[in-house]
Order: structure tokens, then C-alpha cells, then sequence
């Protein structure tokens, strides 16, 4: 079995027995262990939830980058991320940081396909992209850093709208995946993205709590998804397409820290913990906190190392535990 995984910030391939013997994979049961992630660039102290799940199929803990020049096809023996962070569905979603749009994540994972065929041949590499499960995981941005920030989407779209238009470019890009041979796929749903310490410090006029107007959206987009892996696994022959959602046990943590040996789930362990995200947080920044592991956050948008790895345990444990 394989795993492939597309989040909202990049996709990754894992694959347990990828080497080469003779210019070609030894033909055991367990060459099938294969991950393709899409992955965030880490946002975080540590690991992402991605790494969690490719140790917890056999795989290396962390996943290389399939843009690092470090690293060629021979590297890539249990996993390749096509990392971008801040993209999204919607291709106007990657303009906001001009980072990597969804579309080139695929025409990248295209080129790794070609790149795997010359490595191990035709049939091989069929069977490993067959084998393999894709985990998808995106969508936060779409809505948070582009339909409620910029006036353009928000103008021609209602929210509900626009829910239906992110669903469609995931279905479309499912089918896509199917198309080339990808039959093992996990999508995931948003988080409970009201409850980000990102927005909380925005609605501080109401005392910083969860904005639930976002959870709402991210509750109604998880139905959407829902309802098109139903579709999908109905149209598509042979395909096993399952939803995971992370949105529960986030916002358990989020809501009972103590019960998960947090203390802290308003804040974030970067910073002021209110606003900094991404390359402006790092261990050698002075406002930094001492342990992450007190905190669920750690920046304004991302979960801390400990965080990931309750989600990526939940997830294995339900959505994930067929493909075991």
C-alpha cells in the first residue's frame, strides 16, 4: 500500500521499500508502502502531522523535499513532498504570497511519475502510484488569507458559493489524481479555523474567543467534502476515497488543553503569540517560548509538534486505518 498526501500547503509520496536492487524494486509485499505528500514546509518546532503518519506506516519520520535540489529519485525511497506553504484551491489563494499553486503541485507530482518510470520501468512504477495513498489537506488559506481578507472573491461569491467553487476544483483535482493511476486517497477537512489564536486576537471586541462564523464555514465546507467523496467513490471504479476530519479533536484540545498536557490553546508558543506565523518564528527568537509542549499553537496558525501528533494519531487511527 502507498500513501500520497496534498494539504493546503503541499503534497508528499511515501513508499517503505523503495530502493533500488538491480535498477529495480524487489518485488515483496511490502515494496506497496509508498507516501506522496503534499505538505506544509513545516510551520512548526518539530514535525508535521504528515511525518507522524509516514512513521506511523513503517515509513521515515520526516519526508524530503521533492524541490530540494539536495535530494534526486533515489532519495525519495519512502516519501517526496511538493511543499508549498500559504497555497490553496483556488489559485488567487497562492497569488496573495505568490507561493506554488495546486496546479503546479500536480504538474510537479507529473514529473516525479516520469522521473519514477525511468527509474524502475513502466510496470513497477504502476504498480507503487497504485498502490500508494495520497492524503490531501488544504483549504484553510483559501478562506482565512484570501475570500475574508481580499474584496475580489468575496464580490463574486457568496460564502456558500464559493464553498461549492473550492469543492469543485477538489473534485476535479481528485478525478485528475484517479487519471493517473492514484486509487488509495485520503482528503481532509478544515479545522476549526475560528479557533486559530491568528483569529482570536482579531476578535479581541468580543473577548477573543472562537470566531464562529469560521467554524460554521468550516464545518459546512466538511459537508461539501462529504458529500463529493460519496460521489467520487460511487463514479470512480476501483477508487477508496475517505474523509478525515481534523476538526474534532482540534477543537477538543483547543477547548480542554489540560486533558492533553497542554496549558495553553488562546495563544501561541512563538512571539507575542497573537499574530507572528511562519518564517517569522523560529527557537532563536528571544520572545519565544522555553516549551513548546505547553502550547497546542505554535504560531498564530500552525500547532506545535505535540499537537501534530494527537492529529495525526486520530487521523491514523480512524480515517487511515484501512490502509493500514
Amino acid at each position: 500500500m502507498g500513501v500520497s498526501h496534498f494539504s493546503r500547503e503541499s503534497i508528499s509520496m511515501f513508499h517503505s521499500n523503495f530502493r533500488r536492487v538491480d535498477s529495480v524494486l524487489e518485488n515483496k509485499r511490502r515494496e506497496c508502502k509508498f507516501l506522496l505528500v503534499f505538505p506544509t514546509g513545516r510551520f512548526s518546532n518539530g514535525r508535521i502531522p504528515t511525518d507522524f503518519i509516514s512513521e506511523a506506516f513503517g515509513l521515515k519520520p520526516t519526508i524530503p523535499a521533492y524541490l530540494d535540489p539536495t535530494y534526486n529519485i533515489a532519495d525519495f525511497a519512502t516519501g517526496v513532498c511538493f511543499a508549498s506553504a500559504g497555497t490553496g484551491y483556488d489559485n488567487a489563494t497562492a497569488d496573495v504570497l505568490s507561493v506554488i499553486p495546486l496546479w503546479k503541485e500536480m504538474e510537479y507530482y507529473k514529473e516525479y511519475q516520469e522521473t519514477l518510470r525511468g527509474y524502475i520501468g513502466n510496470e513497477k512504477a504502476n504498480e507503487v502510484l497504485g498502490e500508494a495513498l495520497y492524503l490531501i489537506s488544504i483549504g484553510t488559506n483559501d478562506f482565512l488569507e484570501n475570500y475574508y481578507i481580499l474584496p475580489k472573491r468575496s464580490s463574486e461569491y457568496s460564502v456558500e458559493e464559493y464553498q461549492i467553487f473550492l469543492a469543485g476544483i477538489a473534485e476535479n483535482f481528485i478525478t485528475e489524481l484517479y487519471q493517473l493511476g492514484a486509487r488509495k486517497i485520503c482528503i481532509s477537512g478544515l479545522p476549526p479555523m475560528g479557533c486559530l489564536p491568528l483569529e482570536r486576537t482579531t476578535n479581541m471586541f468580543n473577548g477573543s474567543d472562537c470566531v464562529e462564523e469560521y467554524n460554521d464555514v468550516a464545518k459546512d465546507f466538511n459537508g461539501q467534502l462529504q458529500e463529493m467523496v460519496m460521489k467520487l467513490n460511487k463514479e470512480l471504479p476501483g477508487i477508496q476515497l475517505v474523509l478525515s476530519s481534523p476538526y474534532d479533536i482540534l477543537l477538543e484540545t483547543i477547548q480542554d488543553p489540560n486533558k492533553f498536557g497542554f496549558e495553553d490553546a488562546e495563544t501561541a508558543c512563538c512571539g507575542t503569540g497573537l499574530l507572528e506565523m511562519g518564517y517569522m518564528c523560529n527557537t532563536i527568537n528571544p520572545f519565544t517560548c522555553s516549551d513548546a509542549s505547553k502550547y497546542v499553537f505554535w504560531d498564530s496558525f500552525h500547532p506545535t509538534e505535540k499537537a501534530n501528533g494527537i492529529l495525526a494519531d486520530n487521523v491514523v487511527k480512524t480515517s487511515l486505518a484501512q490502509f493500514l
